[in-house]
């Protein structure tokens, strides 16, 4: 089973870590029948931070903007297609 307060204390969610504390010391039913939706928020929480730091850091490493040949315009500029569409 995963831990709640612990989840919230790795984002850095310290108003909801106590609010989730005061939750579960008032009304234990609560916090059961509300558990599914904190355990979905957190998992979307999680991966959406994963993903913006890796796209962060992709970023920031100024790699090239990723492109292939399909959009490539071969009349503007002077390379020779078919040895390029061979090479691909």
């Amino acid at each position: 089973m995963r831990d709640i307060e612990a989840d919230l204390k790795s984002l850095r969610l310290y108003g909801m870590v106590e609010a989730w504390a005061e939750l579960q010391s008032q009304d234990a039913q609560a916090c059961t029948d509300g558990r599914w939706l904190l355990d979905h928020l957190l998992t979307a929480e999680h991966t959406d931070r994963s993903i913006r730091s890796i796209n962060y850091q992709i970023h920031s490493a100024k790699f090239p903007v990723h492109r292939d040949l399909a959009g490539f315009e071969f009349e503007q500029s002077k390379v020779d297609r078919g040895l390029i569409t061979e090479l691909s």
